[in-house]
């Protein structure tokens, strides 16, 4: 039985005297944290993604060297999308170097977390609460140690350890299908901002890349 989980977005927080952010996403050679249980580290990717704004680190992500997938050749052959993706995958990790609040007001605190991907369910009050239903459920790093597939159910509560057990903390997905393969920050409107990326993933022992645009910055507009 899934948890029905209200869309959450990291939110940065309020700049003094209402400065524009100066985001920049970059690829860096940077060692995934020793925070990290071994079996999850060996499977990220030392190529991170680290994001800024002006000189300040807001994340680093560190995605899996090859990220596994569920899919057909002809839907390989198409391209694939989040979807293809079993939730409960481990994606990757995330670093924050300091407290972030999400989009519910929750803080998260600053450190070290698991990526997994899940989907909102189109259910109840939680229809049309988010622009799109991909996420990566956020988990404490010492409370995910194992790097094979976890159960919906079991993350929905391991996540929510991150807040008390009140709410799944969660990074918001959107799409990235097109060609463009470059690492770069996008506005999506009303103060949302992405860093998007390309990365490998592997279905049939076939790699392809997938596109991701991660959720660095924004709040929902009520």
């Amino acid at each position: 039985m899934r948890f029905v989980f209200a869309a959450l977005v990291l939110a940065f927080p309020v700049h003094a005297f209402g400065a524009e952010p100066k985001f920049s996403a970059k690829v860096e050679k940077v060692a995934p944290p020793e925070k990290l249980a071994e079996p999850v580290r060996k499977l990220l990717d030392e190529q991170a993604l680290v994001v800024r704004d002006g000189d300040e680190e807001v994340m680093t992500v560190w995605f899996r060297t090859e990220i596994p997938a569920k899919a057909t050749e002809e839907q390989i052959k198409n391209g694939l999308t989040y979807r293809e993706i079993p939730e409960g995958t481990l994606v990757g990790a995330i670093s924050f170097p300091r407290t972030f609040t999400d989009f519910r007001k929750q803080e998260i605190p600053a450190g070290v977390y698991t990526l997994r991907f899940a989907v909102q369910p189109d259910i109840g009050d939680h229809t049309n609460t988010a622009p799109h239903p991909e996420f990566c459920l956020m988990c404490q790093a010492e409370k995910d140690k194992d790097a094979e597939p976890m159960e919906v159910k079991k993350l929905i509560e391991v996540s929510s350890l991150v807040n008390e057990g009140r709410h799944p903390a969660v990074l918001l997905l959107w799409p990235n299908n097109g060609k463009d393969a470059s690492v770069k920050i996008v506005s999506k409107g009303n103060g949302v901002y992405v860093a998007t990326l390309k990365r490998t993933v592997v279905a049939e022992d076939k790699k392809t890349l997938l596109g991701f645009a991660v959720t660095v910055a924004g709040v929902r507009k009520e």
